[in-house]
């Protein structure tokens, strides 16, 4: 490890997000040395001293990969002079500076310290700017003993800043009395770290600050699983787990939570369900604004019939019992559920209420959840669809549990007087508060999605919650249409979901199955067939054909899938700069999906001339993309997702990436392409199950392939257990329908 110090001539670049940095360092022995690395709080003119990796950048040259760094006083007149007049000091420059030091020689720093009102004694320097350049000073200081102090706690850096940002001088008493309230206050900081912490500041293990945390820390972490509630003998279960610590009495602890709002108890039959405040809040809201819209009109079915005939005949559709039920419904009602499965005519349905509400003078919005699914709903329609987050305007992020702000709300309501939301299955409790906060009863809502897919990424079951709740109009689409029973994609899906056995015609032209018995053969097939025989077959690049896979570990799970498949379609190149991420490296050409929601994200539409057409916020979990450029001088990654949004990331937030050319199942919905690849041998009964098969087979347009073993394809088709997922929707839709009024 090499060790340098010196003054820092010039900031080259500066991330005050992170603290990463790329310095230019004036080192004592003359010579000029660039350092990159994290330097929260640096300054130019800065006296440093920096340990790390000697590394020759092969278009920058030797520069230093800083693992950690500490700042020094200057000592010297020299040194003092050349610090002041860098504009570290506010208010300082050079001419001022030469007569600061000339005055107070070695005392300078004690006496702009200890005694600032005597910089008062040096002509151009008042009183009040005397307080003023003093206070800069101090600030500083105490932001460098502030990052002394925290680095004994093991703290990096950059979330030493953040501490001292939110804290001040009260992080002292914090980090010594309770270093758990860094999880609820900090974001980025879970109950894990704040333990590590904790351990090393002494704190007892059945301390009560540690027992609170964790079960906060259980609950929070029971919604990044899609939950919005646990059962209370899960909650303590899995919390004396995390703590290793004997079990004991926690009623006293849990209702101090309770009645300082971190929780929420709620009695569901004969069992305890537990909730953070605000998931139970946002379901809560979820229920009451349903039922503010769920208004009944009385539009004649005559004349319902009459106009949806009218339509028939101009655009030459015919439709069948059940859509036309459900534009009758739509039309009378203020909610409206549609559901059905693929080949049902839910797309005909939403085309025929677009041009039912457009020959009556309303106003009709159109959206889904994700960009692919918003695109495919355009084509399909004829008419503009947007993600729900850009109809409703997005702005910002929110709460630890990562709920949007947005503009469009309850005081800026959507302008129309239709929405119309497809594959609402993939819609969790937060997106659907806040787009039901932007509809206001009068307008009309359609819901429509098949519920029996997966439920959504994010916490929650808001689809079929809504629709077993039995309180509001829901119309089933059942009939599976004669174009659609010609494809054995839509009626193996249809057989699968129903649990009949699936055995794969030899003659299929868009349901093939491909019997291998080991995973170096089933991925040998997955290759040929992504490379060499689908994309002439679907008339699609091989960067549109997805591979899905049930799982995340194991040998055909998504992260070796994708180590394998990148070192295959794009292995390194002395032409293609790349850069590590996490445990995997990012290279330019990759294909990636960013993996959480992140509001605050900029991305720009550029032209032809690479200016900026369009600008806007938010890069949302799922969103797919290809890596362009990757800049290891700077750290920055630029990724371009559909729709030609381009977004820079630096290297700490590029972990928000990962590697997609094959991905989970469950990160698969609400898209569509034109091929599908599903490698299959085994996994845990949890995952190989009927309704992840069904999701997976429901993604493919053109051709569906299973690579791997007949037998655990019908074991999944067979297994029709779900992992559960606990979610208050329906009980607080009943509770609010029991209101008295």
């Amino acid at each position: 490890m090499a060790q340098v110090e010196g003054y820092i001539e010039r900031i080259v670049f500066q991330n005050k997000e992170n603290g990463y940095c790329v310095l230019a360092l004036s080192c004592t022995d003359g010579d000029e040395l660039f350092l990159t690395g994290l330097f929260p709080g640096v300054s130019q003119g800065e006296y440093i001293r920096a340990e790390g990796e000697m590394i020759v950048h092969p278009t920058y040259g030797e520069q230093m990969k800083v693992s950690r760094f500490s700042w020094a006083t200057p000592a010297d007149r020299a040194s003092m002079e050349r610090y002041l007049a860098s504009g570290a000091i506010k208010g300082v420059g050079a001419a001022l500076a030469g007569r600061i030091v000339k005055k107070f020689g070695d005392d300078t720093f004690r006496i702009m310290e200890e005694e600032p009102e005597r910089l008062a004694e040096i002509k151009g320097i008042s009183e009040r700017k005397a307080m003023e350049i003093s206070a800069v000073l101090l600030e500083k200081r105490d932001v460098r003993q502030a990052m002394l102090f925290l680095q004994n706690y093991g703290i990096s850096q950059n979330l030493a800043l953040k501490i001292y940002e939110r804290y001040g001088y009260e992080m002292y008493r914090i980090m010594k009395e309770n270093p758990y309230k860094l999880a609820d206050d900090i974001d980025g900081v879970g109950f894990r770290i704040a333990d590590e912490i904790a351990a090393k500041a002494g704190i007892r293990t059945d301390s009560e600050f540690r027992i609170r945390s964790a079960l906060i820390y259980v609950l929070q972490s029971a919604i990044g699983q899609g939950h919005t509630c646990l059962p209370m003998e899960n909650l303590l279960s899995e919390a004396f787990e995390l703590l290793e610590i004997e079990q004991r009495d926690l009623e006293n602890i849990l209702k101090d939570l309770v009645v300082e709002r971190k929780i929420v108890i709620r009695s569901r039959q004969e069992q305890q369900m537990v909730y953070t405040d605000s998931s139970f809040f946002t379901e809560l809201s979820v229920a009451h604004r349903l039922k503010e819209l769920n208004l009944e009109d009385t539009v004649l079915p005559e004349e319902i019939e009459r106009k949806c005939s009218g339509i028939e005949a101009r655009e030459g559709i015919r439709l069948d019992e059940g859509q036309r039920e459900a534009v009758r419904t739509a039309v009378n009602h203020g909610l409206t559920i549609i559901t059905g499965g693929p080949g049902t005519g839910k797309t005909t349905t939403i085309k025929t209420m677009i041009h039912y509400f457009l020959q009556e003078g309303l106003d009709v919005l159109l959206a889904a959840p994700t960009g692919r699914a918003a695109k495919r709903m355009t084509e399909a329609t004829g008419y503009e669809a947007k993600t729900i987050h850009r109809l409703l305007e997005v702005s910002g992020t929110s709460g630890n549990e990562g709920r949007s702000f947005f503009s469009r709300d309850e005081n800026n309501p959507l302008e129309g007087d239709v929405v119309i939301i497809d594959e609402m299955s993939m819609v969790d409790i937060y997106l659907m508060n806040s787009l039901l906060k932007a509809v206001v009863p009068g307008m009309r809502l359609i819901l429509v999605g098949d519920v029996n897919q997966l439920p959504s990424v994010g916490p929650g079951n808001v689809l079929r919650d809504t629709i077993s709740a039995g309180r509001f109009p829901v119309v089933r689409l059942e009939k599976i249409f004669r174009q659609a029973a010609d494809s054995d994609i839509i009626m193996n899906a249809h057989r699968i979901h129903a649990g009949e056995l699936v055995n794969p015609k030899p003659g299929s032209r868009d349901f093939l199955f491909i019997r291998r018995d080991n995973p170096g053969n089933i991925v040998g097939a997955t290759l040929t067939l992504l490379t060499k025989k689908l994309p002439d077959y679907v008339h699609a690049d091989w960067k549109d054909i997805q591979v899905l896979t049930p799982m995340r570990k194991g040998v055909l799970g998504v992260e070796q899938l994708n180590s394998v498949l990148q070192a295959s379609l794009n292995p390194p190149d002395i032409n293609r700069q790349e850069m590590p991420v996490g445990s995997f490296v990012l290279r330019e050409g990759d294909k990636v999906m960013q993996v959480k929601n992140n509001y605050q994200k900029e991305w720009k539409i550029l032209n032809g001339y690479r200016m900026p057409v369009e600008e806007g916020q938010g890069v949302f979990n799922g969103d797919l993309g290809l890596v362009k450029e990757v800049n290891p001088a700077l750290e920055r990654i630029t990724v371009e997702f559909e729709e030609g949004r381009r977004v820079d990331y630096t290297a700490r937030e590029a972990e928000e990436l990962e590697l997609a050319y094959a991905v989970t199942i469950h990160k698969s919905q609400g898209s569509e392409y034109p091929a599908v690849i599903l490698p299959l041998l085994n996994g845990p009964r949890l995952l190989m199950n009927r309704n992840l098969l069904y999701t997976a087979v429901t993604r493919a347009k053109v051709c569906v392939c299973v690579v791997g073993s007949l037998e655990t394809f019908h074991g999944m088709i067979q297994n029709d257990t779900e992992q559960k997922r606990y979610s208050g929707l329906k009980d607080r839709i009943l509770e609010e329908y029991a209101l008295p009024g």
